[in-house]
């Protein structure tokens, strides 16, 4: 029955076509990762230096022993501080060679007669090791050996027809065993019935071997520019999963486990709270021109802090004295003379409030109260010596005219006079001073001289708010 199932297997193009198919691709992926190394596996990476790399390449073998140890990632020239150029290999060595001793040593040889050339690595005995990440000095390289093609080059003329001569003798030597070699390609006949099927199921059209090379052909010319890129990569995936290893449990196993109930409860709890986040959109966008308006006044807002930081550390002393304090205020409150007093402020304060509403602004806004302190005090100032001020006999001026304003006057200026430009009287006894229900000016002093005509009260328009003497 094995027979007739391995017989059936073996007449089914498509089953042959499709194992070789997998065999060719799992050749591939192993052939193409074989010079960086398994993925997934950790390694343990140093660097050598080597007096010359010797036609070392990427990809290259490292030996220990004779057994393959890891591979030379890479290997660039490096100039020393006398100006010779040495070779460092970066190596990619199995985790298990960790830690290699101090005192290894490597050599370069060769693998085979076309040039080929891997790192030989001899073991110390320290029980001191390489760091991940360390450099091997150059003292740990070895002399180079002779290579095999510097052994060929030893083959002279001479040499060369004395192996001829002996070449000629091993075919004699061969000679007369013709049975011998029958028997053994006698062997090998049964092997080519099955290799016959085989190449017939890869040559029949229907497996597309063909085409199946020419993909593998494109898939290489694609992978081939970045496949040390790749390499980085299956490095980098390695160290990742290797940290990964190290949380998956109890973390990233408890994460998986409880992620389940969280979506459950996310899917019943997020249509709640819908309307608190579009209230908090409504809010953040409420905030916005409040934010703006915090850069413009950031400076201010700084200067502020930088003032009050020194406030609230003295106000632990301030406010060991608001108890002292609120205790005075209430024994002042519990007093009946002082409450009674308290009530006469009061009722003062209400008979002066709306004569002081009115009067405040005259010195707040327009300075006329000192302005007219100071006019007065010059005014009393000036005289005529000994004989006592003029304001005294002020009202004793005899008139320049019949309307005259420097003094006595039979009616009002509105032209005429003695004067050579008629005299017109401009006189604003209620002058506006910013009080409440006027117009928000210093009115007095500054109103303009209206020529040709007679001007009495406010004049028109908005004369401002500067007086003289204002800080």
């Amino acid at each position: 029955m094995r027979g007739g199932v391995g017989a059936r297997l073996a007449a089914s193009p498509v089953m042959v076509g499709a194992v070789t198919v997998l065999v060719a691709i799992l050749a591939v992926f192993l052939a193409y990762n074989a010079n960086q190394g398994l993925p997934f596996v950790p390694t343990y990476r140093i660097s050598a230096q080597v007096p010359d790399a010797n036609t070392l390449l990427p990809g290259n073998e490292v030996r220990i022993g004779g057994v393959r140890v890891g591979v030379v990632q890479d290997a660039e020239p490096v100039q020393q501080d006398d100006g010779t150029v040495i070779a460092q290999l970066d190596l990619s060595l199995d985790a298990d060679v960790e830690p290699l001793p101090v005192d290894s040593t490597i050599l370069v040889r060769a693998r085979s007669a076309l040039g080929l050339k891997y790192l030989e690595i001899g073991l110390g005995e320290s029980s001191e090791g390489f760091e991940p990440g360390a450099v091997m000095p150059l003292s740990a390289a070895k002399v180079t050996p002779v290579d095999i093609d510097e052994v060929l080059n030893t083959f002279d003329a001479p040499t060369q027809g004395a192996i001829q001569e002996n070449l000629v003798e091993f075919g004699n030597a061969l000679a007369g065993r013709g049975p011998t070699l029958n028997t053994v390609i006698g062997r090998l006949r049964p092997l080519l019935p099955r290799l016959e099927r085989v190449m017939a199921d890869l040559a029949n059209p229907r497996t597309r071997l063909a085409r199946f090379v020419r993909a593998l052909s494109a898939t290489a010319a694609e992978v081939a520019p970045v496949a040390a890129e790749q390499a980085q990569m299956f490095e980098a995936l390695d160290t990742t999963f290797a940290a990964l290893a190290s949380v998956s449990r109890p973390f990233i196993q408890e994460t998986i486990s409880e992620t389940p109930p969280t979506l459950d409860v996310a899917t019943d709890t997020l249509p709640r709270i819908r309307p608190f986040l579009t209230h908090s959109e409504a809010l953040f966008a409420d905030l916005r021109p409040g934010i703006a308006s915090l850069r413009a006044n950031a400076p201010t807002i700084a200067s502020a802090l930088e003032v009050g930081a020194p406030v609230l550390a003295d106000s632990p002393a301030f406010n060991r004295q608001l108890a002292p304090t609120a205790a005075a205020l209430r024994r002042l409150n519990d007093d009946a003379a002082a409450r009674g007093g308290i009530d006469r402020l009061v009722e003062t304060n209400d008979i002066l409030g709306p004569a002081l509403r009115f009067i405040t602004p005259s010195q707040t806004v327009c300075n006329y109260p000192t302005l007219a302190l100071r006019n007065i005090q010059s005014l009393l100032a000036q005289g005529s010596g000994s004989g006592g001020t003029w304001l005294r006999f002020l009202v004793h001026q005899p008139p320049d005219g019949p309307n005259d304003e420097g003094g006595a006057s039979s009616a009002p200026a509105s032209g005429g006079g003695s004067n050579p430009e008629p005299n017109f009287l401009h006189y604003n006894p209620y002058p506006n001073a910013a009080a409440p229900g006027q117009e928000f000016e210093c009115e007095a002093g500054n109103e303009p001289y209206l020529r040709g005509q007679q001007v009495i009260g406010n004049v028109p328009g908005n004369q401002g708010t500067v007086t003289a003497d204002q800080g």
